[in-house]
């Protein structure tokens, strides 16, 4: 029987991904890094866990694809025979960054495939076998851990098509949160702030700006290994009596000031 617990985190090559990655790798689970295009990258997250003495698998899949998602999950129960934890972390950033006024169906398509229909379809797949898995005594249960952006609530008018789907991973958050209760598996959301990351790089002067100026109480960019610490605790069972919940890890921007 597989007995080593196993997390897929997605888009695990960079970035908040690999941060998280790197720690559920020393909490002693068997990481499956997913990439969509940066193989060597995912090899050297891979690399860091095996020298660590841990397990990985690095698999490429885009999650905006079905049948990539379901490769994803075959390679993985075929290599550790369980998912006891999936991270929907992959993510992109609205193609071009565009006044809403000159947004293009072409991003919308692309960005809803990659941050909502992808994580939403993967989580089922993966909650299935969860499922299964649980009925085989594989396992006691499983948590999924839905990574969304403060970018949720707060109006970036030049990206609606990232804000309006990571507003949805909430409702995706507390529906499936409700309908996996039975099944021991919990749901929650990650919203991370200001993060120092590939992403931000190109705003790094605008937010070091507001940053200083106070735009969150805690006067700082955000690292990776901030959003890796709050998953780690959510994985580690420091919450039996939660689910459906949001995970701010964002230095205090979400607290309304006077």
């Amino acid at each position: 029987m597989a007995t080593t617990p196993t997390a897929i985190i997605t888009g695990s090559s960079r970035g908040i991904g690999r941060a998280i990655a790197e720690k559920l790798g020393q909490l002693g689970y068997a990481v499956v890094v997913n990439y969509a295009a940066r193989r060597e990258a995912a090899e050297e997250v891979a690399g860091a866990i095996r020298n660590r003495g841990g397990a990985a698998l690095v698999v490429q899949a885009d999650v905006g694809d079905r049948e990539n998602r379901q490769r994803l999950v075959d390679e993985t129960l075929r290599t550790f025979g369980r998912i006891d934890v999936l991270v929907n972390n992959a993510g992109i950033t609205s193609q071009g960054r565009k006044d809403l006024l000159e947004a293009t169906e072409e991003s919308w398509d692309r960005v809803f495939d990659t941050n909502l229909k992808g994580p939403f379809f993967l989580a089922q797949a993966v909650a299935r076998s969860m499922i299964h898995s649980r009925a085989e005594g594989i396992i006691e249960g499983g948590k999924i851990i839905n990574i969304s952006s403060i970018s949720s609530y707060a109006v970036s008018s030049n990206r609606a098509d990232y804000c309006m789907a990571k507003a949805a991973m909430q409702m995706m958050t507390w529906l499936l949160a409700d309908r996996l209760a039975d099944e021991q598996i919990q749901v929650f959301e990650v919203c991370p702030g200001v993060i120092a990351s590939d992403m931000t790089a190109p705003v790094q002067e605008k937010y070091d700006r507001l940053i200083a100026e106070g735009l969150t109480p805690i006067r700082r960019w955000g690292q990776p290994e901030d959003v890796a610490q709050a998953v780690a605790a959510l994985v580690s069972n420091a919450f039996p009596f939660s689910t459906g919940d949001r995970i701010n890890v964002d230095g205090g921007f979400h607290l309304r000031r006077l």
